[in-house]
């Protein structure tokens, strides 16, 4: 992918390592693709001096889990305590570990283990800078499953929009048409998620709208049911964090392949 720097003038990243290696990497992988110069800590010490010497907000943290000063992962507390969108670069890996960087609402964890690590990070950041361009909408009738969900989505720095029923997803697809992807859960009292499908398909193509749906049924023949209703995918719950974000990012690259070969058709 190709960005315009132009569009990153307020854009600020700060990167927590101490690895000349990766600082280098890193700093010139962003420096290609957005025009930023990154700002580099190196210890604890540097991180906490560059949240103080600027009143801008840092728009995202890169971090490695230990830094001199914090060998024990005081910097990621750190930068969550603060607030800050952080993405986890790091050699220091297992479950334990994973299940607890996701307790902390991190935006992404990128694992130092192969050679394309660094381009796997770039990738991640592309997607949280560009992602609130895209427009989601969340339909549940489950009060805890919208906010979980929603919560989820701005986390990755979507705008999001939720509706409690099939009826008030309808009227706010109407009113906002740059809604990209919708996600609906199957079972709702007003109408169904495959009855909402079907209504939306009627005016909505699948080059305008993605649709995922969700459902905690254990009936495997919910997700047919709900393809051949124009659904575009379908996830079980309950489902981790890692397959859900990668399930709304392939829908919405899908989304931008098939309207960036728009003009295309049409002069075809």
């Amino acid at each position: 992918m190709q960005y315009s720097g132009d569009a990153f003038n307020d854009v600020r990243i700060v990167l927590a390592e101490d690895s000349n290696v990766f600082t280098s990497m890193i700093g010139k992988r962003l420096k290609e693709l957005f025009n930023i110069d990154v700002e580099i800590c190196r210890n604890f010490e540097d991180l906490q001096l560059c949240y103080d010497k600027s009143s801008q907000e840092i728009t995202l943290a890169i971090s490695n889990i230990n830094l001199p000063g914090a060998e024990n992962g005081e910097a990621l507390e750190y930068l969550v305590d603060l607030s800050i969108p952080t993405i986890v670069f790091t050699g220091t890996f297992h479950e334990g570990m994973r299940d607890k960087l996701l307790s902390k609402d991190i935006v992404d964890y990128i694992l130092k283990d192969n050679v394309f690590a660094v381009d796997l990070l770039a990738e991640s950041i592309c997607r949280f800078l560009t992602n609130h361009r895209h427009h989601v909408l969340i339909v549940d009738d489950s009060p805890t499953a919208r906010a979980l969900l929603s919560s989820r989505l701005k986390r990755y720095n979507f705008r999001v929009s939720t509706a409690d029923s099939g009826a008030k997803a309808l009227e706010i697809l109407k009113a906002n048409r740059d809604i990209g992807l919708m996600i609906t859960d199957y079972n709702m009292p007003d109408i169904d998620g495959f009855e909402l499908t079907r209504r939306i398909r009627g005016s909505i193509g699948s080059h305008q709208l993605r649709i995922i749906g969700v459902s905690s049924s254990s009936n495997r023949l919910l997700s047919a049911r709900f393809l051949k209703a124009g659904g575009n995918d379908f996830m079980l719950r309950p489902f981790i964090d890692e397959e859900f974000y990668c399930r709304v990012n392939q829908n919405l690259d899908t989304l931008l392949q098939i309207q960036s070969m728009q003009p295309m058709r049409k002069s075809a």
